[in-house]
């Protein structure tokens, strides 16, 4: 069955991929007008997380924050399908990092590297990194059921050579590379909600306590890798730019779960900027300290 819903899905992805960018962009907005009025996929979360996070804007203001969130999404959503054929040509044209040469400047020195970004934006498209540096490119990502849904994610992920590693395989693979002396550059987006039971450290993200993901840091620490945060931002529809901000180079000398704070803060920063770009879909308030929900101004933005 699962292989039998591959074979049908494929060649539609392909010819979504190969459409023209106006005609591709046509496309995404009816997908918008199904996905949001008609599906309604998710609105309620999507509703909760902006009141519960935005708590001083008024209703109105959440709700158009609301709607072009779900443009976004579907546009995101296709320029995933649209990697499947993209030229780098192309690509590089829509991507651009602003500071390539500060990773450069860190290669120098030779010592591996992580990446920390968040779910804003485009963060798919910064697989074109490769093409820009020397270091091998490795994203952290979740396996997903269908294994042949999870192929098609990782053959398109890896269309400009990144490589995927899944998240419990990360330490094994970073080990072996260092042992081998093969320099890494490693991608985790780490602003989702942790398993509860696999928790160890809580902080506040948009004003809420939650627990958060730590294993960047840890494994920063552990294997002696620099830290760098990229700021992703859309200048236009189909166009981003990348900025890259240094966060630590010898991360044994700072105290734990300081990293990890300095992390969210950044992302905080980049949702208040333009939080229609943050993924509002997941539940990643779910596991909040119930203090934090006490603030009159969160009490009234929920009810």
């Amino acid at each position: 069955m699962q292989f039998l819903l591959y074979i049908i899905a494929y060649p539609f992805l392909w010819c979504i991929s190969i459409l023209p960018f106006p005609l591709f962009y046509f496309l995404s907005d009816c997908t918008y007008v199904v996905v949001y009025h008609l599906v309604g996929y998710r609105k309620k979360t999507v509703r909760d997380n902006i009141a519960l996070t935005l708590p001083h804007l008024s209703k109105e203001e959440r709700i158009r924050i609301e709607k072009k969130f779900f443009k976004h999404m579907c546009d995101m959503f296709l320029e995933m399908i649209k990697t499947m054929t993209i030229s780098e040509t192309e690509m590089k044209k829509r991507f651009v990092f602003t500071n390539i040469e500060m990773v450069r400047e860190m290669e120098k020195k030779n010592k591996s590297i992580i990446m920390m970004c968040a779910h804003y934006a485009s963060w798919e498209w910064l697989i074109i990194l490769d093409k820009y540096i020397d270091f091998r490119t490795f994203a952290v990502y979740k396996k997903i059921q269908n294994k042949y849904f999870d192929k098609l994610i990782r053959d398109i992920r890896s269309h400009f050579n990144a490589t995927l590693i899944e998240a419990k395989e990360t330490v094994d693979v970073i080990r072996k590379n260092e042992i081998n002396n093969i320099k890494g550059f490693y991608g985790f987006a780490s602003d989702q909600s942790p398993q509860l039971h696999r928790t160890n450290y809580f902080d506040t993200f948009m004003g809420i306590n939650v627990p958060v993901f730590t294993g960047a840091e840890m494994l920063a620490k552990k294997m002696d890798l620099s830290l760098v945060f990229v700021k992703v931002q859309k200048v236009k529809r189909g166009h981003y730019q990348a900025t890259f901000v240094p966060l630590v180079e010898n991360p044994k000398e700072v105290p734990n779960y300081q990293i990890t704070s300095m992390y969210l803060r950044m992302v905080e920063e980049q949702i208040h900027e333009a939080p229609e770009y943050y993924l509002w879909t997941h539940k990643r308030w779910k596991h909040r300290d119930k203090q934090s929900l006490k603030s009159p101004r969160i009490k009234k933005a929920l009810n």
